[in-house]
């Protein structure tokens, strides 16, 4: 075997794997935001949830796009566990179309498509309005270009003429079960390794219709690639939440039963995949290029009879999973720490979009329940909880600066990547919304320090001081309860309307309690050293509601698909 050839076909295999990567983008960045509503609205029962992850991951190419996407709704409370484990049995189903697409790349000459669909992709590209599409006919290009030349390098190779290669594949028992085992565990850890199924698919395509390579232990190979593409969503989860953790754990157990009774009849149910096909296992003689339709086969009957058999326990394996690994108990004052963006995580760039502005959402109540804490701070007197109550609000300002940054980072992570012009815009607009969100953290630390200058003096407001005070922070209050509203509702029936109406009502009250100061002043109601604090909070208040409008209109600023 000339090192050339070797060179070939780890060339094919990249060629291969960026093919799939590219449509697997393109296609998100198509359809991205419409999966995501389709995913939420069709999830009503196990059965539809099944339907949706195979529908979505068919379109999409991958089967861990789909999978990061539901968990990303668990998180946000759009799904429960349980229709989160449909939507992942449904998205093992539509990932065996990778196998069909590659099965037909191994039987057929199909690379005389790829000259055409690169002429058409570079012609679409440079038109830019129809990039996308033009990125997908790349990776289509790609896609088949990579499966072609591995047919023929796989030729070329004359594995089913190696005495070596031969030599090694004989010196297995076929009859034996140990050597079901051995290459059941050897496609587990090579998909691990390689970090695609579909690499080792098309590895396994490669020795099986060359003839180097006994059908059952190519099938074999394919019960471990089952296995080996969850190990990697569970090392990531390691870092998540505990329902992203869940979810990982979910599709483990999943694949692992049916790999379990697979083994239990498995070369009468080998037998029947075959079947499928027109192809007997068990011929003295196998037509080669049925083999790599047999391998799809194969992979698709598993995956189906698997999720037949688990749909009806859906709720059973929720409460396995549930057990295995239990919530802690979370402590009432951890603020400001992100849970929908874990980093840990697999991150597909379209889907992480979707992440951050759940994550925005979140950073923008937690900061309303920041601020709500300086009414508390505002009406205490006893000097122990007032202390507590003003640490707890500097410890919160740190930590939401320390958020900020966080989503920020991975915003601009995303953002390195190919992105469509739309989903550009919302990063450029979640960018502005933190930045307006965290003001308004500062604003709620300087509001604590110019109550905590007044609780150190002498002198107290009046009552009319302290009324006009409540219906400044009332205003914000209701201000940020319109804005947070507006970050988790659907663009298409957002308006600033009532944004506006607030910021106004809030800048003439801040008008007319500060022309109301100085007169008071003057008629020695108050001494100006009260006066000047007074003054600084209804102007820290008055602050606080640009900043809230400023995220209002950055939110609207995000196209309307989201």
């Amino acid at each position: 075997m000339s090192v050339w050839i070797i060179f070939k076909l780890l060339g094919s295999l990249a060629l291969l794997m960026f093919g799939m990567k590219s449509m697997s983008d393109s296609l998100q960045k198509m359809a991205g935001p419409q999966l995501r509503h389709v995913l939420g609205a069709m999830t009503t029962n196990r059965f539809t949830g099944v339907l949706t992850g195979m529908l979505i991951t068919a379109s999409v190419q991958s089967s861990t796009a789909t999978t990061v996407m539901t968990v990303s709704f668990v998180n946000a409370g759009l799904l429960t566990l349980a229709q989160a484990i449909s939507v992942i049995m449904g998205a093992n189903i539509g990932t065996t179309l990778t196998a069909w697409i590659m099965s037909a790349g191994f039987s057929f000459d199909i690379t005389n498509f790829v000259y055409p669909a690169f002429l058409l992709g570079i012609v679409l590209i440079y038109l830019r309005k129809y990039r996308i599409i033009g990125d997908f006919l790349f990776g289509l290009a790609f896609l088949i270009l990579g499966l072609g030349t591995l047919k023929m390098t796989g030729t070329d190779l004359q594995l089913g003429e190696n005495q070596a290669v031969l030599a090694f594949f004989s010196s297995f028992d076929p009859d034996s079960f140990l050597t079901t085992i051995i290459f059941l565990l050897l496609g587990g850890v090579l998909t691990f390794c390689v970090q695609s199924s579909a690499a080792v698919m098309a590895i396994t395509m490669i020795l099986c219709s060359t003839g180097a390579l006994p059908i059952y232990q190519g099938i074999a190979l394919v019960l471990g690639e089952n296995i080996g593409t969850t190990i990697t969503s569970n090392l990531a989860a390691l870092s998540a939440n505990i329902q992203a953790r869940r979810a990982a754990f979910a599709h483990l157990f999943f694949n692992v039963f049916g790999v379990i009774w697979v083994l239990i009849v498995f070369k009468p149910f080998v037998n029947f995949a075959c079947g499928l096909v027109g192809l007997d296992p068990t011929a003295d003689t196998l037509e080669l290029t049925r083999l790599s339709f047999a391998l799809a086969a194969f992979h698709t009957a598993f995956n189906v009879t698997n999720t037949a058999i688990l749909i009806g326990l859906i709720p059973i394996i929720e409460k396995f999973v549930c057990w295995v690994l239990p919530s802690k108990a979370q402590d009432s004052e951890e603020e400001f720490t992100l849970r929908f963006i874990q980093g840990g995580i697999m991150r597909t760039p379209e889907i992480a979009v979707f992440q951050a502005q759940r994550e925005v959402g979140r950073y923008g109540e937690q900061t309303q329940n920041m601020f709500k804490l300086e009414r508390e701070l505002l009406e205490t007197s006893d000097n122990d909880k007032f202390d507590k109550a003003y640490d707890y609000i500097e410890k919160l300002e740190s930590r939401s600066d320390k958020m900020e940054m966080e989503i920020a980072r991975y915003l601009e992570a995303v953002s390195d990547a190919h992105l469509s012009d739309e989903t550009k815009a919302k990063i450029r607009a979640m960018l502005r919304m933190i930045n307006e969100i965290e003001s308004v953290g500062d604003s709620c630390l300087t509001l604590a320090r110019i109550i905590r200058h007044r609780h150190a003096g002498s002198e107290d407001f009046t009552q009319d001081q302290y009324a006009a005070i409540k219906q400044m922070m009332d205003l914000n209050d209701e201000s940020l309860t319109q804005m947070n509203y507006m970050m988790t509702t659907e663009r298409e029936v957002l308006s600033i309307d009532k944004m506006s109406y607030l910021e106004n009502k809030t800048n003439s009250l801040h008008d007319q309690l500060k022309h109301e100061s100085i007169e008071d002043v003057n008629n020695h109601v108050y001494s100006y050293r009260i006066s000047t604090m007074y003054l600084d909070l209804i102007g820290e208040c008055e602050k606080l509601g640009n900043y809230v409008l400023n995220v209002a209109e950055a939110r609207l600023m995000i196209p309307k698909d989201a």
